[in-house]
């Protein structure tokens, strides 16, 4: 989002409508305890808010692009559990404060850890790659009590009333600064890196201007940016993973072994397969929704024919 001189947000009055609704619901939602409030919230989205937006049908495809030979009611299953999960995480997330304080006590484990701490003691930067599964702020909210202070960089929302009060969000107890995408944001960052910060980055979107790199076994277009940023600046690139147990409001956190500097897409690569370990693993903790596995053409010129409804640049359904 860019900036302006004005103080006041400009966007349309469908943006505003949805941005007080969601206020209302989490206002309502943060006046009940922690452990009704985030079930609630994955339920509701569950039920209510994936179902209105139309979302099951593309989470759907993209379960049988991965997994043509599941049955169609264990590919549902798991957009429900990925809807529920992405409810979830949203509540937590604007309860950051309650979110640190159970995360507290959940000690991370891993190969990656002592490098962690090395880091620290040394002024070397780091780079945690994480993914949408689980709750990635669950993780960084760990780390955070251990001392880490976490920072990292986030897309700011389209909806210009939302994005404030998301922003907020990520300005957690004990944590590092964040910073928008763009221009200053990158700048930001990088000085924070260079600077011998430890930071989180998400890695497991779409990127047009990235390369393709297999994803649960089909061509995703991958950012190599964070693996180039640690070789740039000698930062360990450390895989990181909340993992969501059974009650659904704990989380247990890994810390992988540090990915060996070597070269940018082999780095990316290495990233990718501890993800699909997770996403295999625990398949309705990770983000469906999301269009991973689109191909990159112009609104689908030039396309190959016989496409996956997973790999259309717009979604459309095979005739």
């Amino acid at each position: 989002m860019d900036q302006t001189d004005s103080d006041e947000p400009e966007g349309t009055w469908r943006d505003w409508a949805q941005d007080r609704a969601l206020r209302a619901v989490i206002w309502a939602a943060r006046r009940l305890p922690y452990e009704r409030r985030v079930p609630l919230f994955g339920a509701l989205a569950r039920r209510v808010i994936v179902p209105l937006a139309g979302q099951y049908q593309r989470m759907e495809e993209n379960l049988d692009y991965i997994f043509p030979a599941m049955p169609r009611a264990e590919r549902r299953a798991i957009a429900e559990a990925s809807a529920d999960s992405t409810g979830r995480v949203l509540i937590e997330n604007y309860s950051s404060a309650d979110l640190a304080r159970r995360m507290a006590s959940v000690e991370p484990v891993g190969a990656g850890l002592e490098t962690l701490e090395r880091a620290r003691r040394e002024g070397r930067p780091a780079l945690l790659l994480s993914g949408h599964f689980g709750n990635y702020e669950a993780a960084r909210a760990s780390l955070n009590a251990r001392g880490f202070h976490v920072g990292g960089i986030y897309r700011p929302m389209s909806n210009p009333f939302f994005n404030p009060h998301y922003v907020a969000t990520l300005d957690v107890p004990g944590g590092g600064p964040v910073f928008p995408t763009g221009p200053a944001g990158t700048k930001g960052f990088l000085g924070f890196l260079r600077g011998g910060g430890t930071a989180m980055l998400l890695n497991d979107v779409y990127i047009g201007r990235g390369v393709e790199i297999p994803f649960l076994g089909k061509p995703a277009m991958t950012s190599l940016s964070a693996a180039q940023m640690a070789l740039k600046f000698g930062a360990a690139l450390i895989p990181v993973f909340a993992t969501r147990l059974p009650d659904g409001l704990g989380f247990t956190v890994e810390i992988d072994a540090e990915i060996p500097p070597t070269d940018a897409e082999t780095m990316t690569r290495a990233y990718n397969t501890a993800l699909e370990s997770r996403v295999l693993a625990h398949p309705g903790q990770w983000f469906w929704v999301h269009r991973r596995w689109k191909r990159k053409w112009n609104k689908g010129r030039g396309a190959a024919p016989d496409l996956h409804p997973a790999e259309m640049p717009t979604r459309q359904k095979r005739s």
